[in-house]
Order: C-alpha cells, then structure tokens, then sequence
C-alpha cells in the first residue's frame, strides 16, 4: 500500500466532508451566490457554448488537420519575420472580435501546430480586447477619450506582451526553432486557396453569428439585420466544400441540411438550436471516416473534451465569487465599487484583478463601468478594467494553463495585469473622472 497516496485520498474525503458539514446552507449570501453561480454557468451555456464554442473547436481542430506545420511555422514561428507574425497574431485576432473563451481553440490550434509564443500570445490577447464594436460602443457610452485609450493600448498591449513573452522564454522558443528547422515540407492534400477559403467560410459563420449591435446604428446595425443571411450564405458554401473538397457522403450532407432547415422552422427561427443541429450533422459525416475528415473530428474531440470541462467550471466558480451583472456573489459589489473610487495605484490594481478574474462577455464589460462609474469608479481604474476584463478570466486562464504551462501562464496573466494596472493609473492621472 502506498501510504502518501492513501493520504492524499484521505485528505480529500476529509475535505469533502468538512465542506458539507461546514456549508453555510440557508444564509442568504451563500444561496444567493450558489444561485448566481448556476445562473451564469446556465446563461454561458446558453449564451455562448453553441454559438461561439462549438464552430471555434471545429476551426481549431482544422488547424491541425489541414494546416502543415511548416506553413504555420513560416508565418507565425519564432524564425518568421516579427513584422510578420507579430501583424498577422494581432490583426488575426483582431478579425475574430471574440470573447476571452471562445478565442481559447484557435489559440490552443496555432500554438500546438508550431506558432511561436509571442505571436500565439499576441493572437490570444488581440482576439477579445482588439472588438471594433465594443471600442466604438465605449466611446458612445463612456466617452470619446476612454474609447481611444482603450482602442490604443489595446493595439500596443497585443504586441508588447508578445514580444516580452517572446523574450522571458527564449531559449524554449529557440529550441522549438530549430525543430522546426528539421521539418520536411509535406505535399499540400489541396491548393492552398481551397484550404483558405474553407476557413474563410468558417469563421463568417463563427462572425456574423455572434455579431453584435442591435442597439448601435450604422454599419454594425446594418450587418446585424442580416447576420442570419450572412450566416447561412456562409453555411451554404461551407456544405458545398465539404461535399466537394472533403467528399463527405452526400446523403448524409443532404440530410444535415434538411435537419437544420426543419429545427430553423420546428424552433420559431431559433438559431441556437438550428446551428446544434448543424454541429452534430458535421460530427456525424466525419465521425470514424478515414483521411482528413476523419482526422478533423478527431482533433476537433481532442479540443472539445480538454477545454469545455475547464471553462464551464470556471465560470461557475466566477458566477459564485462574483455573481453576474447586477446580481451579487459571495464578494458584495460595494466592496468593489469602494474598492476602485479615485485613481491610486491600489485602486487600479484592484480594477485590473476584478476584471483579470471575471467574466465578461462581448460588450458586456461597457454597461457594468457604466454603472461602477456612476457609483465613483475612476476613469483610471475604469481603463484598467477594461484593458484586462475582456482579455482574462478565471475559466480562460485555467485552459491557458493546460495549453502553454503554469509558468508561461502566470507570466502572461502578470504582464496583463501589471500593464493594464500601469496604464490605467497614467491616464488616470492625465485624465481625471469629473
């Protein structure tokens, strides 16, 4: 018998227990939160794990099934041309206008396929901060000044943090480099112009079906009204390639589509469920096939079973801690709003953690420092917020971890923190609230 093994489940058993004996079951504030913690964890579910989620596992899983590694190394490895990667991580993550979950798979894709840690970092970071709408939608509603703060340092944070990542863990990367080195060039299954615009097709799909502002005006309302037509275009061209370049059976691409046409009806037009409906169609022509449809469900698995556990039990402990907009967790939101009042370098490290470990979804973070700054919040820690809340979280680190290393995650996370700390205190002191 291994004793140190014995005592370890020991010790948790104990824990467990103390936990259930100890609950404060039947106080207000512990109900209230366990409440919020299902009701954020159902509202993510709802919300975000079809939508968002479940296309960028696909478009990661195709990461690895069709990209090469040597193409992702030529454009984003640590040999690659840093105007190069450093551009193509930032402005690719730009495109997509992600939440900081929904980015986790892509950036989980180009990192596992030989994309150095500073463009990966870049990627990751430029993806749920660099939001056009949500930069213009701050100027709206905050202010023109807090607006182009934020659009500004967003842009220099994706690429400063990349290159200081880059640089703590150079040795790894030239280690990784010289691998890469090594790597036969391998025969393209397709021209490349057939793989990009499968992924082109994709991620419309993944874009217009999460596009926000209803409530804008302009173009982004423009595009919204026709989000679902976009959509489907998309869609349709998407079904077309498959049945084309990866010869998926036909009868079974004819009757995906048929299904997701009856849900569309069945469901009043509700896209959620016509989209799920779509997803297990596309599981159900590559499942067990061989090639590289067979291939792509495979990696697509991989992604989906390490990183949604992960996620959903994150949010759920952020929905208990934290609570959702307008809803308290176990932390009451006065100490927070007292806790960010004024523009000291305390105060701007608060903002910076609160938002570090929070959820925000896209757009979400503007009306809630909307509120904070109603109640007293500085315009200083206000910029702190929103440099670091839409680019961290508690679920979204936790994946971090299992993809790139406690280390590297925790490096990562820091350079946010401190950044966003720092430049929220400098514009702060520039730019007081009045």
């Amino acid at each position: 018998m291994n004793r140190n093994h014995e005592l370890k489940i020991a010790g948790w058993l104990l824990a467990v227990f103390a936990a259930a004996y100890f609950s404060p079951v039947g106080q207000a504030r512990f109900d209230g939160a366990v409440t919020e913690a299902l009701a954020l964890t159902q509202w993510y579910a709802r919300e975000h794990v079809v939508l968002c989620l479940l296309p960028a596992f696909w478009i990661a899983g195709g990461i690895a099934a069709f990209v090469s590694q040597s193409s992702v190394m030529r454009y984003l490895g640590p040999r690659a041309p840093k105007p190069v990667a450093y551009g193509v991580g930032a402005v690719s993550g730009t495109i997509l206008a992600v939440c900081s979950c929904t980015v986790l798979p892509l950036f989980a894709g180009i990192y596992r396929m030989g994309a150095g840690l500073g463009p990966a970092t870049a990627f990751l970071y430029s993806g749920p901060a660099i939001n056009a709408l949500a930069i213009i939608l701050t100027a709206n509603v905050l202010g023109a000044r807090i607006g182009l703060a934020r659009g500004l340092a967003a842009i220099g944070f994706s690429v400063v943090i990349g290159l200081l990542m880059a640089f703590f863990f150079r040795r790894e990367e030239q280690d990784k480099a010289a691998k890469a080195a090594e790597l036969p060039e391998p025969e393209p299954a397709r021209p490349l112009w057939q793989t990009a615009t499968l992924f082109a097709a994709m991620l419309g799909i993944l874009v217009f079906s999460n596009w926000g502002g209803a409530e804008s005006s302009g173009f982004f309302a423009a595009v919204h009204a026709f989000k679902w037509w976009l959509s489907s275009a998309f869609a349709l061209a998407f079904a077309m390639m498959l049945w084309s370049w990866l010869k998926v059976p036909g009868k079974r691409l004819l009757i995906t589509v048929l299904a997701v046409i009856a849900t569309s009806i069945a469901t009043g037009g509700n896209a959620t469920w016509a989209v799920f409906t779509g997803v297990l169609g596309l599981a159900w022509m590559t499942a067990g096939r061989e090639g590289e449809a067979g291939e792509w469900f495979e990696q697509t698995w991989t992604y989906t079973k390490q990183i949604m556990p992960l996620l959903l039990g994150g949010v759920l402990v952020a929905g208990l801690l934290l609570g959702r907009p307008d809803h308290e967790g176990l932390i009451p939101a006065s100490w927070i709003s007292e806790a960010v009042g004024g523009n000291s370098f305390g105060s701007n490290l608060f903002a910076a953690l609160a938002g570090a470990f929070m959820y925000f979804a896209t757009l979400t973070e503007i009306p809630i420092l909307q509120g904070l700054m109603g109640n007293g919040m500085g315009s200083g820690p206000a910029l702190a917020l929103l440099l670091a809340g839409p680019a961290l979280s508690l679920p979204n680190m936790l994946v971090i971890n299992t993809v790139i290393g406690p280390r590297k995650t925790a490096t990562y996370v820091f350079l946010v923190v401190v950044m966003a700390t720092l430049t929220g205190w400098g514009y702060g002191a520039f730019f007081p609230a009045t």
